[in-house]
């Protein structure tokens, strides 16, 4: 069975089955989830538990000697395997027979990273999904965080008005751990009442978790506000000019890609595709407007000044050239300075 977090605790109010996977790159909602089912497990009476963590190195051995030997000090016991990659390669099989044949004295929690389209369909995590419960954690969109805020807040008995909900979700900018710790706080300092915007300016800091990514996203969506504020961000974090470059040129490259298999009508990918990425559906709306080879040498321009072959602020070309991508500025024709 494949459940979502949140259909997760009903499940494991009703019974703990012998299997869980629980999948994804949001740190927090992949800890709660995994904390709910250790929790339903220790009320169900498996009291022992043994954690595995599962590189290349892994011993499959042992976890199959342990499946099949009686506990010393519980009769139910909870085996958790962490397995960062998703791939489990010579345990594959092993893992599919527990999903399949649980012995009657475990609860086995698998817990690991995203899991791609290749590795969601391997064998071993559909005879979870078959014979267990798979949970894959998604995480929460930009646009659906103020609703997140407003049942966390309801959670813990507190309501936050809308404004107030927008400018937490400004400030940690994507970071679901920093967005609850800041909600926990405000609920303190709230005290009973509502929590305004006045409340969250006065006691809320800048937590956002910012990377490239998010960046060239941004950028190639047509976002100038979101993307500049995020550049701003990687410079204050120490993040190098080089590698903010990097990924904006590789998001223009995707770009460049997408529009020339269009105009070919080919979906050949071409040889370069392994350093382009692969274009978002509101990115996609814009190719035919931006002048992409303009761009490109904008980014030729940025990368000189960035190595100091070219006179210039590595800082200010970066902003250019972001605005450039975004929409914001007019891409210059030859050089690397920014026309308004």
């Amino acid at each position: 069975m494949r459940l979502s977090a949140d259909q997760l605790p009903a499940a494991l109010a009703k019974n703990v089955a012998g299997m869980y996977l629980v999948s994804g790159d949001e740190p927090l909602l992949v800890g709660e989830a995994a904390d709910a089912v250790r929790a339903a497990a220790r009320a169900a009476g498996y009291a022992d538990r043994t954690v595995f963590f599962i590189d290349r190195s892994f011993a499959w051995d042992e976890l199959r000697h342990a499946s099949q030997s009686m506990s010393l000090f519980a009769e139910r016991r909870l085996f958790e395997l962490r397995m960062p990659s998703g791939k489990p390669d010579k345990g594959a099989d092993q893992l599919a027979q527990l999903a399949a044949r649980p012995p009657p004295d475990i609860v086995c929690l698998i817990v690991t990273d995203k899991l791609d389209k290749k590795a969601s369909d391997a064998p071993w995590v559909r005879a979870v999904e078959k014979h267990g419960i798979w949970v894959p954690v998604w995480p929460v969109a930009t646009a659906a965080l103020p609703g997140w805020l407003h049942a966390r807040a309801k959670l813990l008995k507190a309501e936050i008005e809308p404004a107030a909900a927008q400018l937490i979700v400004d400030r940690v900018e994507g970071n679901l751990l920093a967005a609850k710790q800041e909600l926990e706080k405000l609920c303190l300092l709230a005290n009973g009442k509502p929590i305004n915007a006045d409340l969250v300016l006065r006691s809320v800091g800048d937590s956002a978790r910012y990377d490239v990514f998010q960046l060239a996203e941004a950028a190639a969506a047509g976002d100038g506000a979101r993307a500049l504020r995020v550049l701003l961000g990687l410079k204050s974090e120490g993040v190098e000019p080089t590698l903010i470059l990097w990924a904006l040129v590789r998001e223009l490259r995707g770009m460049w890609q997408a529009r020339e298999r269009d105009r070919l009508r080919s979906s050949d990918r071409g040889s370069g595709w392994n350093l382009a990425a692969t274009p978002a559906p509101r990115a996609l709306s814009r190719i035919r407007k931006l002048p992409l080879a303009r761009l490109l040498v904008q980014a030729g321009h940025t990368d000189r000044v960035i190595k100091g072959l070219a006179a210039g602020d590595a800082w200010s070309a970066l902003t250019g050239l972001t605005g450039s991508l975004a929409g914001a500025l007019q891409a210059p024709t030859e050089s690397g300075r920014v026309l308004a």
